[in-house]
């Protein structure tokens, strides 16, 4: 039986909450790294990515747990100035666009367009010095890297709005790749790929868990927030209808979402670095109690 992963997009805190599940479910002898596929989008491209190259995550969990006593650097300047000095982006055009990307009303790609002109139009950090930002074990990563196992993340097009699939086959550089699916549009640089710019595949769906048909089981690994309960039922119809042609497809589909006690951990701003350690820590304690159920779904699919 063939087994995929996908793991949603969820800023900086998504990064340290699906680190930490994927640290407390190895706890309990499940070890997703063991997925046949393994599909990220934004946040979930960088955990996915350190799953398929062999990174430990009790030892990501531990570094991300650290940053209670050793709080990450601030950002790095923008134009010479640094970031307490700058206004914070205005994100509200970007969230509309992507309600109206998801919800049908208008043809999903002519969004992405305006979200891609959104991006790059933004003035952020260099693209150099972002994928910098995501430490050794990526950024020193060979130009043209790739993880031995199946691994894929998604980013889209900034000009056309088209969105793609990073694999081995796609012969790009595993950095670039995975800093192209992470690239918040007005927050991140759009990156460049063969010429052309890219941003964050969370454009498209917030996971993009409908490119694991073919596979017959199927984990996702969604991210929810707290506050307005009309605005999260929105943020999950795409899912449910992803899973639904996971279904029609034959797979088997379990899906984890972050529990209450996750979800109080995480606030209201998911790209609040502040909150990585205690969205961590939340995490882990949801993987030890999720373990025995899932290993007995994903130890009998290996």
């Amino acid at each position: 039986m063939t087994r995929a992963l996908v793991l949603s997009g969820g800023g900086p805190v998504g990064i340290a909450w699906e680190a930490g599940l994927a640290a407390g479910l190895a706890e309990g002898g499940v070890d997703l790294a063991g997925a046949d596929y393994i599909l990220g989008t934004s946040a979930g491209a960088f955990v996915g990515s350190q799953l398929a190259m062999g990174r430990s995550m009790a030892e990501m969990a531990r570094a991300i747990l650290a940053e209670a006593d050793r709080p990450r650097p601030p950002p790095p300047p923008v134009d010479g100035q640094p970031a307490e000095a700058r206004a914070a982006p205005n994100l509200a055009q970007l969230f509309a666009l992507m309600q109206a990307a998801r919800s049908g009303e208008r043809p999903p790609a002519d969004v992405r367009r305006e979200i891609g002109a959104f991006a790059l139009a933004a003035r952020t950090v260099d693209e150099e010095t972002f994928i910098r930002g995501f430490g050794r074990q990526l950024a020193e990563a060979q130009a043209d890297a790739w993880p031995s196992r199946g691994y894929a993340c998604t980013a889209v097009d900034a000009e056309t709005g088209e969105f793609v699939v990073w694999d081995a086959a796609a012969k790009v550089g595993l950095a670039r790749a995975v800093a192209s699916s992470c690239s918040v549009p007005g927050v991140f640089p759009p990156i460049t790929i063969n010429g052309r710019r890219y941003i964050d595949g969370g454009m498209r769906s917030a996971t993009n868990a409908d490119i694991a048909t073919g596979h017959e089981l199927v984990l996702v690994v969604g991210i929810r927030t707290g506050g307005d309960p009309a605005m999260s039922e929105r943020m999950r119809a795409p899912l449910e209808r992803e899973m639904d042609a996971l279904r029609q497809g034959g797979a088997r589909v379990e899906l984890i979402m972050p529990d209450d006690a996750s979800v109080g951990a995480f606030g209201v701003n998911l790209m609040d670095a502040k909150v990585r350690p205690a969205a961590c820590k939340a995490g882990i304690a949801q993987g030890r109690a999720l373990a025995g159920e899932l290993k007995a779904v994903w130890g009998a699919a290996g």
